[in-house]
């Protein structure tokens, strides 16, 4: 492999990622994406198919006009109008590519073209000329490459370059190839083809076999200086090459891809994800590599006890690398001492060996009929082992007003000991007034983390439980209220945290 490289990611969420089933993205959406691809540091962006539709011809031309930095790309096929049209829409962009290509394999020169290999030689050369005499920077694609005749594809790789390509993108459209096969093929292209070390060899995997990551890093390791992907591996039928697979695997194998690197802002690929993911309805699967929810949460009890000992005994990346707060301990009936320990702790429990050992019962009893048990149980856990937290203050009398119109706003009266203290506030909403009112009662300043409702019983007059989590000074409490009355479950759980607080200072 050539050492001190670097690999430049082409990426097409744009283009082939929209052509996944059941997603298409606005113009807004797509500018919005174009944008977090910018402070992703990828270096190419293919914005779109500008001859497919006057929208995606927009699309194209508005990312032109609106993202510098990255190189702005349209596809198009051998035609002279598609490549036309693309210059259209690219020609606004600092640094524009037109990016034409035809098919190269012996299945798609007789069935979809009905053509003989010699007519796609001359369709491919005249292509690029024409696209040349419209854009300096010019990519050509020779679809199916992956199955192609490699003499065949050389010949015609060499009359590309002839032509002006500057750019060589050898596809593995079907995701046919195994990382052996492909990475030969690179090497046989990159020692054979006549004119290759003046152009830049990229490589576009799909992922039909679930090979395509393996195969566009076989092709970097042979000699490939540019890899197309798509932001969470989204594409045609099993999608393309996932970015974020192959920078992860650059950065964090230095030692076998040596002096290879990216531009990628590793930080921004969890945000990016989320955005792609949000934006094309396209839900992300937990065990997805690298930005699945599961990709650094462990839930073994024997995995959790080396992960606490010592990170890297099961996680080769960081999380925070790629924009992910921390890891994840998942507590279920497989968890054992050392983990339920670990998050009693976080959550500020001085618990000793023989309180664990009751505590650590009861958890698997709980365990084995939940599949996970959350924070809210392990509270509810220690206030009965450590007995149940005292009313240091009651709720005597809350009253709420609000409406469209009206600012919200709540008086309410807690007492303490022989104290009693009436106050009022306003707010957000009438439980944020309440919430207020009570910070300013108890003189304690915390925010609310999470806020959760459910229904304990059915019917109009249900029973509603209110689980809050709030944050004081790096300590997290959560509490617990129920009523008929949502407002009043709400300031329940509020002054049970509340309550909890207190009585651990």
């Amino acid at each position: 492999m050539i050492m001190g490289r670097l690999i430049r990611i082409f990426d097409t969420t744009l283009r082939d990622g929209e052509q996944t089933p059941g997603t298409q993205l606005n113009l807004e959406e797509k500018l919005k994406i174009a944008k977090q691809l910018k402070k992703l540091g990828v270096d190419v962006i293919e914005a779109g198919f500008p001859i497919s539709s006057p929208e995606d011809f927009e699309a194209v031309k508005r990312i032109s006009q609106e993202i510098e930095g990255p190189v702005i790309c349209g596809l198009s096929r051998a035609i002279p109008k598609d490549i036309d049209t693309c210059w259209q829409a690219v020609r606004f962009a600092k640094k524009p590519r037109i990016h034409t290509g035809i098919g190269t394999s012996d299945i798609h020169i007789k069935y979809k073209f009905g053509k003989t290999h010699s007519q796609i030689l001359k369709i491919a050369a005249e292509s690029v000329k024409f696209a040349k005499s419209r854009c300096k920077d010019v990519e050509f694609f020779a679809e199916d490459a992956g199955r192609s005749d490699p003499a065949y594809l050389c010949e015609v790789l060499e009359a590309v370059i002839e032509a002006g390509a500057t750019v060589l993108n050898i596809p593995d459209t079907t995701g046919y190839s195994t990382p052996e096969e492909f990475g030969a093929l690179i090497k046989r292209i990159k020692t054979n083809v006549s004119g290759i070390d003046g152009v830049t060899v990229s490589v576009h995997c799909h992922n039909d076999l679930g090979m395509a990551t393996a195969n566009a890093l076989a092709g970097v390791k042979n000699g490939a200086e540019q890899i197309e992907c798509t932001i969470n591996g989204i594409g045609e039928r099993a999608g393309n090459t996932s970015l974020e697979e192959v920078a992860m695997a650059i950065k964090t194998r230095a030692d076998f891809f040596a002096g290879v690197t990216t531009n990628i802002r590793t930080k921004e690929i969890f945000k990016t994800s989320k955005l792609v993911s949000l934006l094309m309805r396209s839900p992300i699967s937990p065990n997805k590599a690298v930005v699945g929810s599961n990709a650094f949460a462990h839930s073994s009890g024997i995995h959790q006890d080396g992960f606490l000992k010592e990170r890297t005994t099961y996680e080769i990346m960081k999380p925070e690398d790629i924009g992910v707060e921390g890891s994840a301990i998942i507590l279920t009936a497989r968890s054992g001492r050392h983990a339920l320990r670990h998050r009693l702790e976080q959550l500020e429990y001085e618990i000793t060996k023989e309180q664990l050992e009751g505590v650590y019962k009861k958890f698997l009893e709980l365990a084995d009929k939940k599949k996970e048990v959350f924070d809210e149980d392990l509270e509810a856990l220690m206030e009965d082992e450590m007995a149940i937290v005292p009313e240091i203050w009651c709720l005597e009398y809350f009253h709420t007003t609000g409406g469209t119109k009206t600012i919200p706003t709540a008086t309410i009266r807690l007492k303490r000991g022989d104290k009693t203290i009436q106050d009022a506030a306003c707010g957000d909403g009438p439980v944020d007034a309440c919430y207020n009112t009570i910070n300013r009662i108890t003189s304690i300043d915390c925010k609310v983390r999470e806020y959760n409702l459910r229904a304990l019983t059915g019917g109009k007059e249900a029973m509603g439980e209110v689980t809050v989590k709030i944050e004081s000074k790096n300590k997290v409490i959560i509490g617990r209220g129920a009523s008929t009355d949502i407002i009043e479950a709400s300031v329940k759980a509020y002054l049970n945290a509340i309550n909890k607080l207190v009585y651990r200072k």
